[in-house]
């Protein structure tokens, strides 16, 4: 008879058993009480109580190349943190710049500015002194802060392509549709809208457990952060493949429909200088959202196993470094009356620091 107590049976996970046979007065093996030692149970087969992700960024390139790349990236960085702020300063100190297109137009600089903060800062300190821990609660912050901003500047899109097109193709009702206060609402509407739309994912993220701390990514990005989870992540990937896709789709095929309009609108214009004018503009502001909707579309509405994780890094650094970068030049420091704004601005501030 085997033995009690020396069984194969499992032991529930948690507790430490110390098994004590003694010999009875029958011959028979019998064990005393097990003395229970207390050992935190971590859940679930492979789960780990992660307070902290390692992302691993570009793990391919020399370090020569990554101190190379951080100078570059900090160049980019610096540049398109002072162009949008350049844009904001002469918005407001310059009366001729106080229409509509350009109140827009400096709240997507605004916007851009936090947008590639979220994750450039982080880049550069990884790629420049090999730092690349993030706490859990700031890897969701930085999560939840790329999505609704990118939300966020979707929305803004579409109200600045229908400004557009009300200017182009009604200009006789330009003044009466675009109020002050309509531009106002407009705007809160958006930055609204893009944070509170994606607020469910602030409590989904916080729910869920995960089995490793490694992300193949240099932000915590959805496809390589769910994947590390040990928990069900079916439902918010179902959540987030129609939100965004109605978000980024959406607004697409409304950007869309009102450059479209505005384009058979330019074609119908007699002067010939006009047209050109006009047709430069656009396709400018076209390439630019390309970049921004093309990335977006290439990440997030194709399947994940699809897209290699160096694909995905490089089409991220369009979406979060390179459009950023690009949008001060395309929309505003081009523009004839934004650099008269920037020439009376200098002008004044030598009168001032040299009378």
């Amino acid at each position: 008879m085997e033995p009690r107590g020396c069984s194969d049976t499992p032991r529930p996970r948690g507790t430490k058993e110390s098994i004590v046979a003694v010999q009875n007065q029958g011959g028979h093996f019998e064990s005393t009480e097990p003395r229970d030692e207390l050992e935190f149970s971590m859940g679930p087969e492979n789960e780990t109580a992660v307070t902290e992700f390692i992302l691993e960024g570009f793990p391919e390139l020399d370090p020569r190349l990554q101190v190379f790349f951080s100078r570059v990236l900090l160049l980019m960085y610096l540049t398109t943190v002072m162009g949008n702020a350049t844009i904001i300063f002469l918005v407001c100190v310059d009366h001729q710049l106080q229409t509509p297109v350009y109140f827009f137009i400096s709240n997507l600089a605004f916007l851009e500015i936090c947008f590639t903060s979220s994750t450039s800062i982080k880049l550069f300190v990884m790629l420049s002194s090999g730092q690349n821990t993030l706490s859990r609660s700031s890897c969701f912050a930085q999560n939840y802060f790329y999505f609704a901003l990118g939300c966020t500047e979707f929305i803004l899109l579409v109200v600045m392509s229908f400004e557009r097109y009300v200017a182009i193709c009604q200009p006789l009702l330009h003044a009466a549709i675009m109020k002050p206060q309509l531009c106002v609402h407009l705007v809160v509407a958006a930055w609204v809208l893009g944070f509170a739309l994606l607020s469910y994912r602030l409590f989904f993220l916080s729910e869920l457990s995960f089995c490793g701390s490694k992300i193949p990514h240099f932000l915590c990005d959805n496809p390589p952060l769910f994947k590390l989870s040990c928990s069900d992540t079916s439902l918010l990937w179902k959540i987030d493949s129609v939100f965004l896709a109605c978000v980024v789709l959406g607004s697409l095929c409304l950007t869309l429909a009102f450059y479209t309009c505005i384009l058979s609108c330019v074609l119908h214009l007699p002067a010939a200088s006009g047209r050109k004018k006009a047709l430069t503009t656009c396709s400018s502001h076209l390439i630019t959202l390309s970049i921004a909707y093309g990335s977006c579309i290439a990440l997030y509405t194709c399947p994940a196993e699809d897209v290699s994780l160096r694909t995905n890094r490089i089409v991220a650094l369009l979406n979060t470094v390179l459009y950023p970068f690009l949008n001060p030049f395309i929309y505003s420091l081009r523009n004839k009356s934004v650099i008269m704004a920037l020439n009376k601005s200098i002008a004044r501030a030598r009168t001032k620091l040299f009378p």
